[in-house]
C-alpha cells in the first residue's frame, strides 16, 4: 500500500505555519540586513522588533531614551528609517509582524507608506499590528496613553484597514505577556478574550463600521499567545480559546460564518521560561513549547515564531536565530506532522482539560465584564494584582520545588558549556556608537523639512483628537509633513495625557510569598529597624528608564513587603531625577533598580551620581536584571552594592541579602 495513502493519513500533506524570527536592533540599515539574511534562509515572515523609545513614542534624543536606543529592537523616529528598514524588501509580497501597541497607529502609517512608495497595492500588503495595549498595563508597560483614548486608537486602525487593508490583521490580542506576568491558563484566556470583547465592543460602538460588517471585523482579528513547557496543558488550552472565540463571536456579534469565527493566532514560545543557568536546556524547552501550538491540527498557530537559546544572556546572534528557525524546519519539512488530522480527536484526556478551561475561563471574562469590562478591571487594579498574585504563588512553588526547573531549583551540577565558552561573544554586542548615530540623524531630519508643514499637519492631528474622526488621515498627513515618532506621540499625549497605571502591590494578597525562611528574615529586618531607630525599613524599588517589564521587581516587593519591608514602588518609565527625589524625600534605607532592556551601564549610573549630588552617597543600591558577568563588575566598581541576575530565583534569599546590605551600610 502506498504509504501517503494509508488509512488515517490525509489525502494531501498540509501547508506549514509562517515562520518567522523576532529581529531588529541597533539600526533600520543594520535590521534590514539581519531581515535579508533571515530570508535568505528559508524564513517565510518578518516580524519587526522595535527598540523601546519608538515602542514608547519617544525619539532618540529624547531624556528617557538614553541607553536604550537600538538595544532591543530597531529605532524607527521617521519615514527615513522605515524606508531603510524595508529597502529591498518588496512589502507586497512579505507577510510582515510589527511588536508594536501604543504607537501601532504610526507604525502602520509609516509602512503603508513606504510600500505604496514602492508601488505596492495596500489591499494586497499582508501582515499584522499587535495592537493590543490592555496587556501593556498588565505586564510590559509600553503603555502611553489611558485606556479609553489608547481602545479609540485601536477601533480607528481596524476601521482604516478594513476599508484599506483588508489582508491586515490591525489586532493582535496578545495573551503572550499575560502568562509570563503569572496568568494561568485560566486566566490567560479568560483576560485575553475581556480585551478582545473590549475591541469588538469599542469597533461596534465607533460607528465607523457597518453592523453587516463585523464579521468582517472579526476574521481579522488575531491572537499572539505564549507557549509553556507543560505542552500538553498548552494544546488544551488553545483547543480552549478557539472554543471560547466561537462561542463569544457567535452569539456576542452575531457573526453566523464559520470562518470568519475561526481562531486565527501566532505564537512565540516562552521566552521568560529561559534560564540564564545551563542555558543549553534551553534548546529543549523551546522544542517542546513549539509542539504545545502545533500538534494540534484543529488548533495549530498560523504563525510561529522561536526564540534563541541564548535570549536569558543577552541579545541572540544571527547563527542563533537560524538554529532556532531550523527547529521548525525540521518539524515542518523532514517530520510527518503535516501528513494527519488532528491528533487529539475523542481523546477523553484532552476533552477534560480543555472542558475545565473552557468552564474557568468563561468565569473570568463574566467577572471582568461584569466590573464594566476590562478597562475597568484595568483601572480598578483587579487584572493587575491577580497576575501578580499567581506570580507570586508560582515563584513560591519554584522555591519550595514543587515546580522543577532543571538546572536551576534541580539536577544543577553541572558542566561547563561550550555554548558560553566565548563569555560575551556568545551574544550580540550593540554598538554603543548605535545611540549618538540615531541621535545625530534624527535631528539631521528635523533640520531638513519644511517646519510649516509639520507645525500643520500636528496641528490637524491635535485637532482631529480632541473629536471622534478616525484619526489614521491626520496621522498618514503626518507622516508625508515628515513628523517624527515623537512629535506625533507628543501631539496626543497634549490631547488625551498620560496614564500611569495600577501596580498591582496593593491588592496582591498578603503572606503568598514566602516558605519556611521567610520568618527568620521578617525577624532580621525588624530588629535592624529596631537597631536603626526607626520604625520600619523602608525600600525604594524603581525602574529606570523605558523598560516597562516589571514582573520582577513587582515580586521583590510583594516579597520585601512579606518580610516587613514599607515598600515604595511608583511603577515603571523613571528618570533617574525621579528616583533619586523619591530616595530623598522618603528617606529609605536603600534603592533597588530593576533593568531588563540591557541599558544597565546607563540608567545605574545616572542615579549614582544622582545620589552623590543630593547628597546621599551613602545610600546603598542594589540592581536587578540581565546583567553579563563584566558588566557586573563593572556596576559593582561604580558603587552598586549587589548586582543580582536570573539565576537568583530564591526571593526569600536576596530579600536576606539585602537586610546585610542594609546593616553593612549602616556599620551593624
Amino acid at each position: 500500500m502506498d504509504e501517503k495513502a494509508s488509512p488515517g493519513r490525509l489525502s494531501e500533506r498540509e501547508r506549514p505555519w509562517v515562520m518567522r524570527t523576532y529581529a531588529g536592533h541597533s539600526s533600520a540599515t543594520a535590521s534590514n540586513a539581519l531581515f535579508r539574511r533571515n530570508l535568505a534562509k528559508g524564513q517565510t515572515g518578518l516580524s519587526v522588533a522595535f527598540d523601546l523609545p519608538t515602542q514608547t513614542g519617544y525619539d532618540p534624543d529624547h531624556e528617557l531614551a538614553a541607553g536604550e536606543v537600538g538595544r532591543v529592537g530597531v529605532p524607527v523616529a521617521h519615514l527615513g528609517d522605515m524606508r531603510a528598514l524595508f529597502d529591498g524588501i518588496p512589502l507586497a509580497e512579505m507577510n510582515t509582524s510589527m511588536t508594536i501597541n501604543a504607537p501601532a497607529m504610526w507604525l502602520l502609517a509609516l509602512y503603508g507608506t513606504v510600500g505604496a512608495e514602492q508601488g505596492a497595492e495596500l489591499a494586497r500588503c499582508a501582515g499584522t499590528t499587535q495592537n493590543d495595549i490592555i496587556k501593556e498595563y498588565l505586564s510590559r508597560g509600553t503603555y502611553i496613553f489611558p485606556p479609553a483614548a489608547s481602545l479609540r486608537l485601536t477601533a480607528d486602525v481596524i476601521a482604516y484597514t478594513l476599508r484599506e487593508m483588508p489582508r491586515w490583521n490591525p489586532v493582535n490580542i496578545c495573551s503572550y505577556h499575560l502568562q509570563e506576568a503569572g496568568a494561568t491558563p485560566v486566566q490567560e484566556v479568560g483576560f485575553a478574550l475581556a480585551t478582545a470583547v473590549a475591541v469588538l465592543d469599542a469597533v461596534r460602538d465607533a460607528g465607523q463600521v457597518p453592523t453587516e460588517r463585523m464579521g468582517d471585523v472579526v476574521a481579522r482579528i488575531s491572537f499572539f499567545v505564549n507557549s509553556g513547557v507543560r505542552f500538553v496543558e498548552e494544546i488544551a488550552k488553545m483547543r480552549a480559546f478557539g472554543a471560547l472565540w466561537d462561542e463569544i463571536t457567535r452569539e456576542r456579534y452575531g457573526v453566523t460564518d464559520p470562518k470568519q469565527r475561526r481562531f486565527r493566532y501566532g505564537v512565540q514560545v516562552n521566552s521568560l521560561g529561559l534560564t540564564e543557568a545551563q542555558p543549553e536546556n534551553n534548546i529543549q524547552r523551546i522544542v517542546l513549547e513549539m509542539l504545545g501550538v502545533t500538534l494540534s491540527r484543529d488548533a495549530r498557530a498560523r504563525a510561529v515564531q522561536l526564540p534563541a537559546w541564548n535570549e536569558a544572556l543577552g541579545l541572540p546572534r544571527p547563527w542563533d536565530q537560524q538554529w532556532s528557525l531550523r527547529m521548525q524546519q525540521v518539524l515542518a519539512y523532514e517530520s510527518d506532522l503535516l501528513e494527519y488530522p488532528d491528533l487529539f480527536a475523542g481523546s477523553h484526556v484532552m476533552t477534560a482539560l480543555v472542558d475545565g478551561i473552557v468552564t474557568g475561563a468563561r468565569a473570568e471574562l463574566d467577572k471582568v465584564l461584569e466590573m464594566g469590562g476590562v478597562v475597568a478591571a484595568v483601572e480598578t487594579g483587579y487584572l493587575k494584582s491577580a497576575l501578580v498574585g499567581s506570580l507570586a504563588e508560582r515563584r513560591r512553588r519554584l522555591e519550595v520545588g514543587t515546580d522543577v526547573v532543571v538546572g536551576v531549583n534541580r539536577f544543577t551540577e553541572t558542566e561547563p558549556s561550550p555554548l558560553t565558552a566565548a563569555g560575551a561573544e556568545a551574544i550580540e554586542q550593540v554598538d554603543p556608537a548605535v545611540e549618538a548615530a540615531a541621535v545625530a540623524s534624527v535631528r539631521e531630519w528635523r533640520s531638513g523639512r519644511d517646519g510649516a508643514a509639520v507645525d500643520a499637519a500636528l496641528d490637524r492631528l491635535r485637532a482631529d483628537a480632541a473629536t471622534t474622526a478616525n484619526l489614521m488621515p491626520a496621522t498618514l498627513a503626518c507622516v508625508r509633513a515628515e513628523v517624527t515618532t515623537g512629535e506625533w506621540a507628543g501631539a496626543l499625549r497634549q490631547v488625551f495625557g498620560e496614564y500611569r497605571a495600577p501596580t498591582g502591590l496593593a491588592g496582591a494578597p498578603i503572606g503568598v510569598s514566602g516558605g519556611s525562611g521567610l520568618a527568620a528574615v521578617r525577624e532580621r529586618v525588624a530588629t535592624t529597624a529596631r537597631e536603626l531607630g526607626s520604625g520600619r525599613l523602608r525600600l525604594l524599588v524603581g525602574k529606570p528608564g523605558l523598560d516597562g517589564h516589571s514582573n520582577g521587581a513587582e515580586q521583590i516587593a510583594v516579597r520585601a513587603r512579606d518580610a516587613g519591608f514599607e515598600v515604595i514602588y511608583q511603577g515603571i518609565r523613571l528618570t533617574a531625577g525621579q528616583i533619586v527625589a523619591a530616595a530623598v524625600e522618603e528617606d529609605v534605607d536603600l534603592v533597588g533598580l530593576s533593568v531588563l532592556s540591557g541599558s544597565h551601564l546607563d540608567a545605574v549610573p545616572a542615579v549614582l551620581d544622582g545620589l552623590r549630588a543630593a547628597g546621599r552617597g551613602d545610600l546603598p543600591v542594589v540592581v536587578g536584571g540581565i546583567i553579563p558577568p563584566g558588566d557586573a563588575e563593572t556596576l559593582r566598581a561604580a558603587g552598586v552594592a549587589r548586582v543580582f541576575t536570573p539565576k537568583d530565583f530564591a526571593l526569600t534569599d536576596i530579600i536576606d541579602d539585602l537586610v546585610t546590605v542594609v546593616r553593612s551600610a549602616n556599620g551593624l
